[in-house]
C-alpha cells in the first residue's frame, strides 16, 4: 500500500490515490442487521428497497405499517426503554432526575440485540444537537462568545442529554458507527467517543480501570505532529507533552498520563478508538472529525526530535471492520474535483443528465451491465399542468428589496418566522413552507428562496448489491440542508389509479413518513416547545409519475431509518392540493454515504400501486 497523507484533504492526488480499491467501495453504507431486535419495528430496520424499483420481484419494499413508521418510533422507544433490564451485558438506562425523557438516560453496556435501539438513541440525540446548533447560530449570529457549539453542548449537558456521561468505555461506543462525521470536539465528548476536549489521547486512570493500570481508550489523529505517519490501516502516532503554544517541541516527553496509558494498552492488547480530524471548509466549521474504528497498538518507541525525546506509537487497524470513513471522504474528493484524472472501473458517465442540473450526476455500476438510468428523461422539478396551476389563483408576493424581513407577507405565511437559516438550512420542519415566488420583489439570493435553487451537491447514482439503484453524494451534506426535489410528472389521484393498472411507476407524496416533525423538535431542551401547527394544507393526495422522466431523487431507496426527509414547499403556484416535495437532510451525511427515505406502505395492494416501476 502506498503511503498516503491522511492529514490534509486539500492535497489528494487522484492518479496515485489507490489506498482503496473498487472492491472496497461497498454498495451501501447501511449495515445489514439481523432480525429479532428489541423493538418490534426493527426486524428490517437497516434493510432497504428501491422507492421505484425495477422489474425484479425482490425489490418490493419492507416499510413498516403506519403504526410503526418513523414518525411514531420515538413513542415506541419512550414506552419501551425504561422496561429494559439492568443485568450485565444488557442496555442499562437510568433516568436523570427532573428530565423524564428517553434521551436523558445513560447508555452503559450493550447486548447485541439492543444495538438498533442504541443507534436510534444516538441518531435522535445528534438530531437534537444539530437542530439546536442551527437555531443558536441564528439567535447569536456569527462568532459569538462563547461559540454556539459550546453553548449547545452545555445546554444538552444541563438537560441530561449527553450519552455515556461518566462512563469509561473501552472499544465501540453504543450507537456510534464507523464513518460517522462530527464537526466539533465537544460533540465527541457529548457522545462519549472521546471525552477530552483538548488532549489527543483519552485514557482511563488506574483507579477507574478494571485492569488496575491506566489504559488509553481513544485518540484523535489530526496532523498536529508533522512527523506522524498515516497510511490508513497503519498509523504512527506521536506521544503527548513537551510542546509550546506554537507546536514546537521544547521539552522531553515523559512516560506519564496519556503516554503511559498507550503503553499499557499495548501490553494488555486493549483496542483504541481512532478518530481522524481534517481541515475541511464547510458551512458549520473549518474541521471535520470521522470515526474510523478500532486499532491495536503494536509498537512503542522513544525517538529523538529537535534534541528532545518523544514517544512514537504504531497502531494497526483491526481487520473485519467496515471501510474507514476517512477513506471514503478522500475518494469522494478525488471524484468530485478530478474525476477524469482517476478512472476507476464501473463509471458509466460523469454527467448523467447533461445540463439539466447545475452540478453533475455520476452513474456507477461495477456489478453488472445494467444501464437503465440512461433510459429516463430528466427533470429537476416536477412538471405540473397549467390547469392545476391555474386553480390556485394568485395571492401576490412580498415587496422586500433584497431579502425578506421579519414582517413581510411571506414570513407571515410561514407562521411569523423565516424557515431557513442565513446559510440556507431548514431550521425546523413544518406541514408546509411558503418560499418567495415569481410575484415577490426580493432577489434570487433571498433567505426565503432555498429549495427552488435546485440541486447543489454532486450526486452519484450507483448499482447496489442488494437490489436496484441507490444515490449517494460526493459532497458533505449538513443536517437540515436542502438536497433536491423529488420530481416527475404530477397527476391527480383519479388519473393515477388508472395509470397504476398499466404498471406505471407512481409515487404518492402523502405516503412519505412525516419525519419533518422530528427535525427542529427541541422539546427535550426547552420544555413546552411544541412543533409548529401553522401553516397547514389539505391532505396531499396526488401522485408523481416517474416512469418516463424523473429527478435523481427517484433513485433514492427506502429505509426505516432514513437520513433524508420530505418537506412540502410552495414557490411557483398557490394550489394547496399540490405542494412540491423537497428533500432535506435529517442528519450530517458523509460523502459516498447512501441517501434513504422512509416511504410508508399501507398494504399489499397499495404497495403494488405505489411502488411498481
Amino acid at each position: 500500500m502506498r503511503n498516503h497523507n491522511y492529514n490534509s484533504l486539500n492535497n489528494v492526488n487522484a492518479p496515485g490515490n489507490d489506498a482503496w480499491s473498487d472492491s472496497d467501495r461497498g454498495s451501501s453504507s447501511f449495515r445489514t442487521r439481523s432480525p429479532g431486535a428489541v423493538l418490534p419495528l426493527s426486524a428490517s430496520f437497516g434493510r432497504m428497497t428501491t422507492l421505484v424499483p425495477f422489474p425484479d420481484l425482490n425489490l418490493m419494499p419492507d416499510s413498516p405499517p403506519p403504526e410503526t413508521s418513523s414518525n411514531t418510533r420515538i413513542t415506541a422507544v419512550r414506552s419501551l426503554a425504561p422496561t429494559l433490564g439492568v443485568e450485565r451485558n444488557s442496555l442499562a438506562i437510568f433516568p436523570v432526575p427532573g428530565h423524564e425523557n428517553h434521551h436523558a438516560r445513560v447508555v452503559q453496556t450493550l447486548h447485541q440485540d439492543n444495538q438498533e435501539l442504541a443507534r436510534y438513541v444516538f441518531k435522535r440525540t445528534r438530531m437534537i444537537y444539530d437542530s439546536l446548533l442551527l437555531q443558536l447560530t441564528v439567535e447569536y449570529g456569527p462568532n459569538p462568545k462563547p461559540a454556539v457549539n459550546v453553548r449547545a453542548s452545555k445546554l444538552m449537558e444541563e438537560r441530561g442529554l449527553w450519552l455515556n456521561k461518566g462512563q469509561h468505555l473501552v472499544g465501540p461506543v453504543p450507537g456510534v458507527e464507523i464513518g460517522d462525521i462530527f464537526f466539533y470536539r465537544k460533540e465527541l465528548c457529548m457522545y462519549g467517543l472521546h471525552r477530552h476536549s483538548q488532549a489527543g489521547i483519552e485514557y482511563t486512570k488506574a483507579r477507574l480501570s478494571s485492569f488496575g493500570v491506566p489504559i488509553a481508550t481513544s485518540i484523535i489523529a489530526s496532523g498536529g505532529y508533522e512527523d506522524n505517519e498515516d497510511r490508513g490501516d497503519v498509523l504512527v502516532y506521536s506521544g503527548q507533552g513537551g510542546r509550546d503554544k506554537s507546536g514546537q517541541q521544547r521539552q522531553h516527553q515523559k512516560l506519564v498520563r496519556g503516554n503511559l496509558a498507550m503503553v499499557q494498552s499495548m501490553q494488555l492488547g486493549v483496542p483504541v478508538r481512532v478518530i481522524r480530524g481534517f481541515h475541511y471548509k464547510n458551512e458549520v466549521s473549518s474541521n471535520v472529525f470521522i470515526y474510523d474504528g478500532l486499532y491495536r497498538i503494536v509498537k512503542s518507541s522513544r525517538v529523538r526530535k529537535s534534541g528532545f525525546d518523544i514517544f512514537k506509537f504504531t497502531l494497526v487497524r483491526i481487520q473485519g471492520q467496515p471501510e474507514m470513513g476517512s477513506a471514503r471522504l478522500m475518494r469522494a474528493l478525488t471524484l468530485r474535483n478530478t474525476p477524469l484524472a482517476w478512472m476507476p472501473a464501473g463509471y458509466i458517465s460523469f454527467n448523467l443528465y447533461g445540463k439539466n442540473e447545475g452540478v453533475p450526476v455520476y452513474l456507477y455500476n461495477d456489478i453488472d451491465y445494467d444501464r437503465s438510468p440512461l433510459n429516463y428523461g430528466y427533470i429537476s422539478q416536477s412538471d405540473i399542468s397549467s390547469v392545476i396551476l391555474a386553480q390556485g389563483g394568485n395571492n401576490g408576493g412580498c415587496d422586500c428589496n433584497l431579502s425578506c424581513t421579519d414582517d413581510c407577507i411571506c414570513v407571515r405565511k410561514n407562521g411569523g418566522e423565516l424557515p431557513y437559516s442565513p446559510y440556507g438550512s431548514l431550521l425546523r420542519g413544518k406541514h408546509v413552507i411558503f418560499e418567495c415566488g415569481v410575484t415577490c420583489k426580493c432577489t434570487s439570493g433571498c433567505t426565503n428562496r432555498v429549495a427552488q435553487r435546485g440541486l447543489m451537491k454532486k450526486m452519484e447514482v450507483f448499482r447496489t448489491r442488494e437490489a436496484g439503484w441507490g444515490v449517494r453524494s460526493l459532497d458533505l451534506i449538513h443536517a437540515g440542508e436542502f438536497i433536491c426535489e423529488y420530481a416527475g410528472t404530477v397527476v391527480t389521484k383519479e388519473l393515477g389509479e388508472i395509470m397504476s393498472m398499466n404498471g406505471d411507476g407512481l409515487v404518492y407524496p402523502g405516503r412519505f413518513a412525516a419525519n419533518w416533525k422530528l427535525w427542529g423538535d427541541l422539546s427535550d431542551v426547552y420544555p413546552g416547545n411544541v412543533p409548529p401547527s401553522y401553516p397547514t394544507i389539505p391532505p396531499v393526495d396526488y401522485a408523481i409519475d416517474v416512469s418516463r422522466v424523473r429527478s435523481v431523487a427517484a433513485f433514492i431507496r427506502h429505509s426505516r431509518e432514513p437520513n433524508v426527509m420530505a418537506q412540502f414547499v410552495f414557490h411557483d403556484h398557490n394550489n394547496l392540493k399540490f405542494p412540491r416535495v423537497m428533500l432535506f437532510a435529517l442528519e450530517n451525511i458523509s460523502p459516498l454515504t447512501e441517501l434513504s427515505l422512509d416511504y410508508v406502505v399501507v398494504d399489499e395492494v397499495d404497495e403494488r400501486l405505489a411502488i411498481r416501476g
